[in-house]
């Protein structure tokens, strides 16, 4: 006879989808979605050249930018507003869009300074090109991810990479009046990657027939590097405007509890 204390028991009738079917369904978290000021520009946008920073040293630079306005903001509703300040701050979780004040054309910069999942990085780039703003241009700014790029990279060197859709390459091959926003920057090397919302940018971009391009630089912080996008910005991209970086550089953190000592930025 068995001796029903010591056998093993049997399976469980449910499977582990089974049993999942008797809890309540988690809520549907809201789309992102965005909020103009007010008076509300006619929309859709259609800035000849739209520039998001999303690594920190583009942050960093254009947020001393001074001849810029603020005329919206991009709502991640998952994202708390807890802590932030009432003005633009490099330290807030937030992303702001502006109007760059250039009388040769209008430029709209988009300042991500808050973390974007993977999952939500396609529905952001949605409302950023091809939505509410439509741009002849796209300039995207990242950062270089250790692990995903195939070589080695010097922490003591700076470096910097384009990769582009195939309209932006098309168009400089030909004699037009189109002129290279990074001109002589290397492209980004063969088998690294690109991820994230700069990576959903690009391939909508891409779909969109949208000239496009991602610039990116590594060391992810650091003076070297903020003033190798400073260089990079000033020359090919806004060459007419003043960008104004102190010589103290800090790590923008995006969680707001490590900062680099800021003696070794000066």
């Amino acid at each position: 006879m068995e001796d029903v204390l010591t056998e093993i028991p049997p399976p469980s009738r449910f499977f582990q989808d089974d049993l999942n079917n008797f809890a309540p369904p988690s809520p549907p978290v809201p789309s992102p979605f965005l909020v103009f000021s007010n008076p509300k520009p006619e929309a859709p946008l259609h800035p000849s050249l739209l520039i998001v920073a999303i690594s920190s040293p583009s942050l960093y630079v254009f947020h001393h930018m001074s001849s810029k306005s603020l005329i919206g903001s991009l709502i991640i509703p998952e994202m708390p507003f807890t802590g932030n300040s009432i003005k633009p701050s490099l330290g807030d979780k937030s992303c702001h869009i502006y109007t760059v004040n250039n009388a040769s054309n209008s430029i709209l910069l988009v300042s991500v300074q808050c973390p974007i999942s993977a999952e939500r990085s396609h529905l952001v780039a949605s409302l950023l090109v091809g939505g509410q703003i439509i741009p002849e241009r796209v300039l995207i700014l990242d950062s270089i991810r250790s692990q995903n790029f195939r070589g080695k990279l010097d922490p003591d060197e700076t470096y910097a990479f384009k990769l582009e859709t195939s309209l932006e390459r098309k168009e400089l091959g030909r004699d037009s009046d189109s002129s290279p926003l990074l001109k002589g920057l290397d492209y980004f090397p063969s088998g690294s990657v690109i991820d994230g919302l700069a990576a959903a940018l690009l391939s909508k971009c891409q779909i969109k027939n949208i000239k496009g391009m991602v610039c990116v630089s590594w060391p992810e912080f650091g003076a070297p590097v903020v003033e190798l996008v400073k260089t990079l910005i000033q020359k090919n991209v806004l060459p007419s405007l003043e960008l104004c970086v102190h010589a103290e550089y800090r790590r923008c953190s995006r969680t707001k509890d490590h900062y680099f000592d800021s003696e070794l930025y000066t």
